[in-house]
């Protein structure tokens, strides 16, 4: 039970103090690692593998996700400041 206290405190905490100079894409990058972790360690746990493995799976997944999630945002956003002038 305390691995998966440490599996959502930790990232929550680098969510909140990590994130004030990041662009978007790191942003979401790091964003969906820590949703990836937790979603992963819950899911390790529940269907009795190791947590700790799901975590690094998930988290793996969702920086992947979240990363190219944040390169569309920015994308978006460019083309539309582009428009604009």
């Amino acid at each position: 039970m305390k691995k998966i206290i440490y599996l959502v405190a930790i990232p929550a905490f680098a969510l909140s103090v990590g994130c004030t100079n990041m662009s978007t894409t790191e942003q979401s990058t790091l964003s969906g690692a820590a949703i990836g972790a937790v979603g992963g360690a819950a899911i390790g746990g529940l269907t009795g593998g190791d947590a700790g493995v799901g975590a690094l799976i998930g988290g793996a997944a969702g920086a992947v996700v979240g990363n190219i999630h944040g390169r569309n945002e920015e994308k978006k956003r460019s083309q539309q400041q582009r428009s604009r002038y």
